[in-house]
């Protein structure tokens, strides 16, 4: 397998409604998510989809963690998330930072909700259903939307875009 490469902002895939997994390709598929998750964790991402390296399937990683992105994130093992979906959704809503391994040196205050239900298969098969909250539903939403096509950018307002020097210094302060 031929190393894998962040798409970048402009890169069409980046745009692309990514296809659904039939259970049969989620074998198939292994390799590459071991690909997938080794990339994220090389860039300090605490989640990647699969069209962020040009693979436009249902698939990304939730894997929060503290490191010299987000320093204040959560531990949460590596959790591969195949065909995911949001359930239900809290109105509650938290406008908070995010930035993107596709977008680099941009960060933005974005609103999501505080609280999602969510249902994504595993690699065997499994059918997971779990609530999730915080800065893990946080990364849940922003890897679902690259699925659709959407980036993090797309649902700020652009006076809260921030280079990552200032985010740095809004973060010191």
């Amino acid at each position: 397998m031929d190393a894998l490469t962040i798409a970048q902002l402009g890169n069409p895939i980046l745009r692309q409604q990514a296809e659904t997994l039939t259970p049969s390709q989620y074998n198939d598929y292994a390799p590459f998510f071991a690909e997938l998750e080794k990339i994220m964790l090389e860039h300090n991402g605490v989640g990647i989809a699969a069209p962020q390296v040009s693979e436009s399937v249902r698939a990304f990683i939730v894997a929060s963690r503290p490191n010299p992105r987000y320093p204040n994130a959560p531990m949460m093992a590596p959790t591969l998330m195949l065909n995911p979906e949001i359930t239900w959704q809290s109105e509650e809503t938290e406008k908070d930072w995010e930035g993107c391994l596709s977008i680099p040196g941009m960060r933005a205050k974005v609103s999501r909700s505080t609280h999602i239900d969510v249902r994504y298969h595993t690699l065997d098969g499994e059918v997971v259903s779990t609530r999730m909250e915080g800065f893990i539903a946080r990364i849940f939403q922003h890897e679902l939307d690259h699925l659709n096509g959407i980036v993090f950018l797309d649902r700020a307002d652009s006076k809260d875009y921030v280079t990552e020097a200032e985010f740095q210094k809004i973060m010191a302060s």
